[in-house]
């Protein structure tokens, strides 16, 4: 390591040799970085699952745009639609079709838990506004009272999840009511519930006899090959007679969902801060190491200081300390992180997982940090004199 740094750097080591001058002290510096690292791993990567889990129903759609209540600041909440303003939408030249979304939760009680699975309606005779790897499915969705289940649900054993086949078809009862489902799809537990399940609009009614067809919780609306979904949202917002209403792209519409989640909602804001937390506490564990390391070495420094080294020959050496820490920090941090998101996933079955941007991050992100550490640390040096540090 020593003829590594040497070849690097051009000179001697002499932030290597400081640091290693006290191995438990190394170690503990080095556990430090690292612990910051998994606590910003942990974090992140708690965040990006809420990510992908707030878009993934979005992905089991095909739209251009959608038309929720004013409220509707999820796709799971808000008031309902009166599906007259559907109709209105089709004067619009550029909307070609359009299709009623119904959304609630149904509980499927389990003999060892009940899931809450979150529940979609849609008219199977329009499968072009469902996403192309579930359109092929829609004919179990004709059937009364049946529906296509996420096979990848918290709590639903992948074995029984695989043998749900149309020729052998699963059913558990809600409200009384016996539903059967005819076929899977690849969804995932997200933060709101274990798992999902489409059904018709019909069978939706069914079960959930409070509601009413003519009163979904979202309008889906397609447009003309070419036509620029933003641009025919603005014009609806003008056309439509209810001025409430949220008439946004498709697209737009997981944006906002996915802005509000991070920053309106508690868990969201929680992770934020988690992941500032675990940046301070490496800025804190970092220059608390490398001031200390100054102090010892302060005649060391003054001799050099005396002989007329310049100051940033103090800050290069500090820097040199900075991201050794840095570096070999991130390697367990890195390690122990990963394997703290596998098992939270398995645990979980939330989407978490260690991504090469997410690494990446943290370890620039660690870099600056150490960085910044370093150049506080040398501060004292700055402008004292060689006989005061003696």
């Amino acid at each position: 390591m020593i003829r590594l740094l040497q070849w690097l750097l051009g000179r001697l080591p002499i932030g290597w040799l400081q640091l290693t001058h006290s191995r438990t002290r190394f170690t503990a510096a080095l556990a430090g970085v690292a612990f910051a690292n998994v606590l910003v791993f942990v974090q992140l990567g708690i965040m990006n699952s809420m990510a992908t889990a707030t878009l993934k129903p979005y992905g089991f759609f095909s739209a251009d745009i959608m038309i929720s209540a004013s409220d509707a600041n999820t796709m799971t909440e808000g008031g309902n639609v009166a599906r007259q303003w559907l109709f209105q939408a089709l004067v619009d030249p550029d909307v070609v079709s359009g299709a009623s979304l119904f959304v609630g939760n149904i509980n499927w009680a389990r003999a060892t838990r009940t899931l809450t699975l979150t529940t979609y309606g849609i008219d199977p005779t329009l499968p072009g506004f469902l996403a192309p790897a579930m359109a092929h499915k829609v004919g179990a969705l004709k059937l009364q009272n049946a529906g296509i289940l996420d096979r990848l649900s918290r709590g639903l054993p992948r074995e029984e999840a695989a043998s749900i086949r149309p020729q052998t078809p699963a059913s558990f009862e809600v409200s009384g009511i016996t539903l059967k489902i005819h076929d899977t799809f690849q969804g995932g537990g997200g933060f709101g519930s274990d798992g999902y399940i489409v059904v018709s609009d019909q069978t939706f009614v069914t079960l959930f006899p409070a509601r009413s067809s003519a009163a979904p919780d979202h309008i889906l609306l397609k447009v003309t090959p070419g036509a620029d979904p933003d641009k025919v949202a603005a014009r609806l917002r003008g056309l439509i007679s209810d001025k409430s209403l949220r008439i946004r792209s498709y697209a737009q519409a997981g944006n906002d969902e996915l802005s509000y989640q991070q920053t309106k909602r508690p868990t969201g804001i929680i992770f934020g801060f988690g992941v500032i937390i675990g940046i301070l506490v490496g800025i804190v564990i970092v220059y608390q190491v490398l001031s200390t390391d100054v102090a010892d070495h302060l005649s060391e420094y003054a001799t050099f200081k005396a002989m007329g080294y310049p100051q940033r020959f103090f800050l290069g050496i500090v820097l040199e300390e900075a991201l050794i820490l840095a570096v070999l920090g991130f390697i367990p941090g890195f390690i122990v992180g990963s394997g703290l998101l596998a098992g939270m996933k398995v645990a979980t079955n939330l989407p978490l997982a260690m991504t090469a941007d997410m690494a990446l991050m943290v370890f620039v992100g660690t870099l600056v940090a150490c960085a910044i550490s370093g150049a506080v640390a040398t501060r004292r040096l700055a402008s004292a004199d060689p006989a005061d540090l003696f």
